[in-house]
Parts: C-alpha cells; structure tokens; sequence
C-alpha cells in the first residue's frame, strides 16, 4: 500500500476507540497496522466474540491485519518483543500501569528498540494527580468541564451524544506519533508520547473560558443551544415545519443577509438591531423573528433560502439523512460496502484529503487472529509447526 507512512510498521495495542481510531488513521496513510489482540479479541468486538461485526469494530480497524497473542504468558512475551524489534510503533491506551505490570513499560521496548516511538493514550497522562484515575469518555467529558457546559440552564449537566474525548484524543495520538516519526527522520531516535483525552478535548473550552473571564471570573448559566458567550444573536437552533435548523449570524451582513431571506425588508434599517451588540441585547426579540419565520417552512427550504444569502446555516440531521448525504459519498468520507455478518453497511474513511491525491482502498477488518501465520511467519520466521506448537500451548489463537 502506498501512502505517507507507507513502510512504517505499527503495533495496535489499542481498544475500544481512543487508540484504534489513531492506528486507523495511520493505517489508511498508508501504514501496516498490526492490531494485537488477546485470545478472546479486543473488547470491541462484540463484547468478546470472536466475530468483527461491531459497526464501531468494522470502522476503526480497517486496513489492519490481527494477531491473537497472549501476553500475559512468557512466550507471549517473548513474541512480543521480538516484534518491537522489528516495529516503528507501538500504541497502546490500556489503564494506567497495565503494560508496566506486563513487563513490557516503554523504558523496556525503547531498550530493545531505540528508536521506536512509544505512543500512550489515557484518560489523564502518564503523570499527575489523577494519571491512576480509570477513564472512559463520559468520565473524561465529566472531568473536563465539558458536561457542566451542556445542556439546558436549571437542568442537569448533559454528556455529548458521541464519545467526543476518545476521538479528540485518537486524533492528538496519531498527531504525536506522525511529528515524532518525522523528528526521527533527523534524530534517529525514538521518544515516548503522552497524550491524555482530557488535555486533547480542553482547547475546546476556549469560548467558555473567555466568557468566564468576561463576566470577572463568575460562573455562568448553561447557555441552551446559544452562543456560551451570549454575544451573537442570532445563534441558536430553531424549529422548522419538519425539523429543525441551526442559524447563527457572525457579521452584521449576514443579519441583513437573512432579513433579506425571510422577506422581513422592514427591519433592515431597524438601528435597533443594526449591530452584533444590540442583537445580543434583544436576543429574545431576535430569536422569534427568526422563528416565526422558520417555524413555517421546511428545513431543506429554510436551508437554501438562507444559503441563497450566504448565511451561515445548516439542517439538523438524524444518523440515516447522513449516510445518505450524497456530498459524503462523492468525498468518498462514505462508501457503501457489504459484510458477511452485518450485511450491506456503510463505512466511514479518513477524513484527511490531499491534493491531487485520491483515497486509500479499504480492506475490511481482520478477524481474530486472522493474520497469526503471515506476521509470525513474516516477520519471525516461525515455520508452520512453530506456529501449531504455539495454539497449542495457548500462546497464540488458531491461525489459517
């Protein structure tokens, strides 16, 4: 496979998103991403099973091979260090201490690989108060303030609908990976990475924080679906005929724009509402302008109208308008493909474009396993009854 980390071997040690989204986007640069697995394979796969059918599964972990190796036995080991011998990479976002435990901590692999780059992805770092804390996305998104931030002021603190610090921080891991790939190109050395899902998702909170500081260090009321600063209007999402529709307006011809658009020529010269400070002001007033007209319309129609004037505008969208959104599949960020198990499906790609340059194929996911004989046999030698000796003491799972 052809690509920018063509060449470059990695070692997946990563489970549920956090770690297989940044070996999936090394992967599809063109990366041999050998995912390594236990005997009862990662967690993601169905809760155990042997089989790939997870959709979370199919996505993140194409363009892998699989092999299922027991680590915690002293071949298992063994295997494994012979295979960082010969790696560029290994990732890994395990609970704190778990690789150490194993005996194989980044100080150990660097000694029998100098240069390789040692990638850890966690809830809160390597170092710290709280580097022992167990993470998961929803506890992370507790941690990091995002939660206090969402939802509706007098209700609740309200989690994103979708695991947003396992992505944001896969996304920080494969960046780390990639620049310290490159500084090695000019070191020779290896180096280990750090990156914790709390610190990658934190820069989000940037206009949170500014509104914090604006009001003299004082808390502020969850803002809805408002601007965290309240000081764009209009800024909010508004019900429309048979859905909805998000608007917001960041320049005074974007309002203008948009008066133009809901045929309210009248306000147009209302120097009541003329400039960003006194929409925020009368940001009431605003809303239900806006409203009264939307509520009237569909959002497909509210949408051209207002992208017509250039306001900035979109539908809100459920998960089966968005697989049919044709725009993703000429982008080729979507691709109808067919399963053994789950049947037709449609898989998401990388989102990274170059260009000139066109996608990677797209292999489906290994099964558990599945490429045992080939990495061994490829990368170690093992001969075939090497191999069957190791299934049968339990080191490795069956092989084809």
């Amino acid at each position: 496979m052809t690509g920018s980390l063509s060449g470059i071997t990695v070692l997946d040690l990563g489970q549920i998103y956090n770690g297989p989204y940044a070996t999936f986007l090394m992967a599809m640069e063109g990366a041999r991403v050998i995912k390594v697995e236990s005997l009862i394979g990662e967690a993601l796969r169905s809760r155990g099973q042997k089989s790939s059918a997870s959709y979370a599964f199919l996505t993140l972990n194409q363009n892998k091979e699989s092999i299922s190796l027991n680590l915690k036995s002293e071949k298992g080991k063994e295997i494994f260090k012979e295979l960082v011998k010969k790696a560029d990479v290994v990732l890994e976002n395990f609970s704190p201490d778990t690789m150490e435990n194993l005996g194989l901590s980044a100080e150990t692999l660097l000694e029998i690989n100098p240069q390789l780059i040692y990638a850890s992805g966690s809830g809160y770092g390597r170092s710290g108060l709280h580097r022992d804390f167990l993470a998961m996305d929803i506890t992370v998104q507790a941690m990091s303030g995002i939660m206090s931030v969402t939802g509706f002021a007098g209700s609740p603190p309200l989690k994103a609908g979708v695991a947003l610090c396992d992505f944001f921080g896969g996304i920080h891991l494969y960046g780390a990976v990639v620049t310290k790939l490159f500084e090695r190109q000019h070191t020779g050395k290896g180096a280990v990475v750090d990156v914790a899902m709390q610190d990658a998702v934190l820069p989000s909170l940037a206009t949170v924080l500014g509104a914090y500081y604006y009001h003299g260090k004082q808390m502020q009321e969850r803002t809805d679906n408002r601007h965290p600063a309240l000081t764009l209007a209009p800024y909010n999402v508004y019900e429309a005929s048979d859905g909805h529709v998000s608007i917001i307006c960041i320049r005074d011809g974007h309002w203008r724009g948009l008066l133009r658009a809901i045929e309210r020529h009248d306000l147009i010269e209302n120097e009541s509402l003329a400039t960003m400070a006194q929409r925020s002001a009368n940001m009431e007033q605003v809303d239900e302008i806006v409203a009264s007209w939307t509520r009237q319309h569909s959002k497909q129609n509210v949408l051209e109208a207002m992208q017509k004037e250039g306001v900035p505008s979109a539908m809100v969208r459920d998960v089966e308008e968005i697989l049919a959104d044709q725009h993703l599949h000429d982008r080729g960020m979507l691709r109808d493909t067919e399963h053994p198990m789950t049947g037709d499906v449609v898989l998401m790609n990388s989102p990274i474009n170059v260009a000139g340059g066109s996608k990677t194929d797209l292999r489906m996911p290994p099964e558990l396993g599945e490429h045992n004989g080939l990495v061994l046999g490829d990368l170690l030698d093992y001969s075939e009854s090497e191999l069957k000796e190791l299934v049968a003491d339990g080191v490795i799972g069956e092989f084809s």
